[in-house]
């Protein structure tokens, strides 16, 4: 059967940067440029070849934070004479600086999981995380793989290009459209995605690969993604040809050569374990420390995969008992293994899904349940005029471990993930509040593009200050629970019980004063917050929106200043060219005048 032909433009997807939502690339839809595939990648063998020849001097790295230091002689060509205007490229050095808003390499690894569990609502039951060899040079590679949606070509298309997000639910996790990019490049230089989906027209599989090796090599100076697409509907797989046959078999060229797949037929192999519809993510060429070793373990335990470097920044060869305790415990475990971040990573268990790592299932731990004498707290943020009332239930406790594990802070969640785990609001080295965890669900702030922290606002300011109260309030009515004395509360010995009188030699009369209180071990610091529970919240709040406000004041009166003092240099500058104009114009009319005096004389 020949293959078909269908009249559409677009197979190779050249990255637009755009964060506007309805900017991705997909079918039937034209960029402005006579870019044709042949120029995209028709020349591949050639630039293979003559770019590596002419940049064997190229900085390349195998370091993630080291990746992008590569020079690239520039290779752009102005649009022919009938060509239309030239659209706006994005070099491959940004995947890399774009994927740098990843501190943390499990933030990316949530990122991933984030796209599967928004999965759920078109019926995926699992997302599989996992470590397989590639047979081509025997390196580890980072799977992941669901039983969701999967993507049609046009939707495989948006997800390959920078800033298209079609999630607008209230309960999705994801927003700027922007996480698959940068996640899968935190992880390795290269990622390959497989996906079959299924509507009511045809059924579809595709094949789309972003290779930062392929680019670097190659001396790209645009970000191209080479994409196959094959039509399944008739239950073979059929190519789809948008352009030309050269092509599409241009593309797949591609493909095999710069994936750990060296045929068509292993391409395909691929898709056998996928069903109907879901996605395979595969990330290779994974990224190395500063060592030169992989920064992902996956040797340390068959079952888990782990951080390297903070793995090993806690193995010691002796350990205290309380320092062993402590390490022990999921708030410091989470830092280097990804089965324990995992487990906490979405506040609400699941009930038809499920997490499988190296493939057991991750069983998911509720926090708030975890703890001892919990109380739940109710908390209404102020939004502002015309917005809803939003109610906040924050859960606090102390945790199991208590008082040996003198672990403390909020585990703040927002649409169902984990933002910021243990998060202290006491000042450090602080013994008040030691062992007291809480948990809450704060939607109405808006988390960092990296899902790791917040945006700074006044209604973070005033959850945070809001948190300190609740912490503090719950420490001092419960601290006797762990054997400890609330602030300014004496000891109150047994009758018959004498101590004999301790009299402070050498010390002022004020620090004797403070020392009375039977805690001289608590500096001024801590005493400043433990009067934090005298003021009113309200007041707070108040103090911080205040100095908040007045501090942006500050900085714009300091912009408009040096506005001004810009604007007066220049009237300056200018004032002293005209007097010099001036002057040099009244010297020659002066010089004229004598000379013309002087002939007169004559």
């Amino acid at each position: 059967m020949p293959p078909k032909i269908e009249k559409s433009p677009v197979n190779t997807v050249e990255v637009i940067d755009s964060d506007d939502d309805e900017g991705g690339v997909g079918l039937g839809t034209t960029t402005a440029t006579t870019t044709t595939r042949s120029d995209a990648l028709g020349n591949i063998e050639t630039a293979s070849h003559d770019g590596i020849q002419a940049r064997q001097s190229l900085a390349e790295s195998q370091s993630f934070w080291k990746a992008g230091a590569y020079d690239v002689c520039p290779t752009w060509k102005p649009p022919s004479d009938g060509a239309l205007l030239e659209h706006a490229r994005v070099h491959p050095k940004f995947l890399h600086s774009n994927a740098t808003s990843h501190r943390w390499a499990f933030g990316a690894i949530a990122e991933l999981l984030d796209n599967a569990v928004d999965e759920i609502h078109n019926g995926a039951t699992f997302v599989k995380v996992d470590k397989i060899d590639i047979m081509k040079d025997n390196s580890p590679a980072l799977l992941f793989q669901d039983d969701g949606g999967g993507m049609d070509p046009e939707r495989i298309r948006k997800c390959m290009s920078l800033g298209y997000s079609s999630k607008k639910s209230n309960t999705t996790i994801g927003q700027y459209g922007n996480g698959f990019k940068t996640s899968t490049m935190r992880l390795g230089a290269d990622v390959i995605v497989f996906s079959r989906a299924t509507s009511a027209s045809r059924a579809t599989q595709s094949v789309g690969l972003l290779s930062y090796t392929f680019l670097r090599k190659t001396g790209q100076d645009d970000v191209i993604v080479p994409m196959i697409d094959f039509d399944i509907s008739c239950h073979w797989a059929e190519p789809i040809i948008y352009s030309s046959q050269d092509d599409w078999s241009a593309d797949l060229k591609v493909i095999l050569e710069w994936s750990p797949f060296s045929s068509k037929e292993e391409l395909m192999l691929q898709f056998e374990d996928i069903g109907p519809h879901g996605t395979k993510i595969l990330i290779y060429n994974l990224w190395l420390n500063d060592e030169g070793i992989y920064e992902l373990s996956f040797d340390d335990d068959d079952e888990d995969i782990r951080l390297r470097d903070e793995a090993n920044s806690g193995s010691l060869t002796k350990l205290s008992k309380k320092v062993a305790e402590l390490q022990s415990h999921i708030s410091y475990r989470i830092r280097y293994s990804l089965r324990a971040y995992v487990s906490i990573l979405y506040l609400r268990k699941f009930t038809n899904f499920s997490i499988l790592l190296r493939g057991k299932p991750v069983q998911q731990l509720n926090i708030a349940e975890e703890l001892k004498h919990s109380k739940v707290i109710i908390y209404r943020p102020q939004l502002g005029v015309g917005s809803n009332e939003v109610t906040v239930e924050t859960t606090v406790g102390y945790i199991k471990e208590a008082p040996s594990v003198t672990v403390s802070g909020f585990n703040v969640y927002h649409k169902n993930r984990l933002i910021r785990p243990y998060w202290k609001v006491t000042p450090d080295g602080s013994a008040r509040g030691n062992g007291v965890v809480g948990v809450l669900e704060a939607n109405f702030i808006e988390p960092a593009h990296d899902k790791q922290d917040f945006e700074r606002s006044s209604l973070f300011i005033r959850l945070e200050t809001k948190l300190k109260q609740i912490l503090m309030d719950y420490w001092k009515s419960h601290c006797h629970l762990m054997g400890s004395q609330p602030p300014n509360s004496r000891v109150h010995l047994h009758p018959t019980q004498k101590e004999p009188p301790i009299q402070p030699v050498g010390l002022p009369a004020k620090i004797r004063q403070d020392s009375s209180n039977g805690y001289p071990g608590y500096c001024e610091q801590v005493t400043s917050v433990d009067d934090l529970g005298s003021m009113s919240v309200e007041k707070i709040c108040e103090e911080n929106i205040q100095l908040f406000m007045r501090c942006e004041e500050h900085v714009q009166k300091e912009n408009k200043l040096q506005q001004t003092i810009e604007g007066l240099e220049k009237e300056l500058k200018e004032a002293k060219r005209k007097c010099a104009q001036l002057s040099s114009y009244l010297e020659t009319r002066k010089k004229q005048k004598i000379m013309e005096q002087s002939t007169g004389k004559v």
